[in-house]
């Protein structure tokens, strides 16, 4: 029987998340994408979950979207909805959320670090909008986040060029609340998820969507640009053909052609 992309564990009133695909650095595919949608929306209904973790097995957080299959059936803006609502569904939660960080978060996984409400890392944790060298452009809130959390050009710097930070660059920048030694890290979350499990629910909900709607915008508009940005990316070579030199294991050659007539 195979494995559970998601698992799922509960210390009094704290639920923690695991991505379990480490043998793809816990790639989000459609299977795991449902998983945390059913996840989520379980933790937003139910009134005894006061804190959530999500972090990911066998040393690394998340690689981002597994691009192993290349393009998926159906149309984009459906997968974009799809993931869309996953990050809707974070965002939104009324209980605070951490995201526990170890080894890489690129790409749709970062964003998903991003989207909780505090980051915790251990030194080792790497970090990249690794979207420009797919052929993509941001999704997952990114486009949304990033600008908030560091400004508008470190948020171009980070989108644009794709760099690979480490948790110490991240954490000046303001994108990792925490950096903690590997052997400390789960004490430590263990820690932060009691106390905010302990705090007043419904104080700690208000305060939460205050700071959220207190902010210029709202994540359903960069999201619905996102989504339509991401299906031009699908209808260009690049996306595709660096799907192809992913898995091929080399580096892609970008043109731009325009592939829908």
């Amino acid at each position: 029987m195979a494995e559970d992309v998601l698992l799922t564990a509960r210390d009094s009133g704290v639920l923690t998340l695991t991505l379990n695909r480490p043998h793809r650095r816990n790639a989000l595919d459609t299977e795991l994408w449902a998983a945390l949608r059913e996840q989520l929306t379980a933790a937003r209904d139910d009134a005894d979950v006061r804190a959530l973790v999500i972090t990911g097995a066998g040393g690394a957080f998340c690689a981002g979207a597994d691009l192993s299959g290349g393009r998926s059936a159906g149309h984009p803006l459906d997968r974009m909805r799809r993931i869309n609502e996953v990050a809707l569904l974070l965002h939104e939660l009324p209980v605070p959320s951490i995201a526990k960080v170890d080894g890489v978060a690129v790409g749709a996984g970062w964003n998903l670090a991003l989207g909780c409400d505090l980051v915790v890392a251990t030194p080792t944790a790497r970090f990249s909008q690794i979207f420009a060298k797919r052929g993509l452009s941001l999704d997952f809130g990114g486009s949304w986040l990033l600008p908030k959390l560091v400004g508008m050009q470190q948020a171009k710097r980070l989108a644009l060029l794709a760099e690979m930070i480490d948790a110490a660059e991240a954490h000046r920048l303001g994108l990792v609340t925490w950096v903690v030694e590997p052997e400390e890290i789960d004490g430590f979350v263990a820690d932060l998820g009691n106390r905010l499990a302990a705090a007043a629910p419904v104080a700690v909900a208000q305060s939460k969507a205050l700071l959220h709607e207190g902010a210029d915008g709202t994540l359903r508009d960069a999201l619905a640009a996102e989504a339509r940005a991401q299906a031009v990316n699908f209808a260009t070579a690049d996306a595709p053909a660096a799907f192809a030199a992913f898995n091929a294991k080399r580096d892609p050659v970008f043109t731009g052609e325009w592939t829908v007539r």
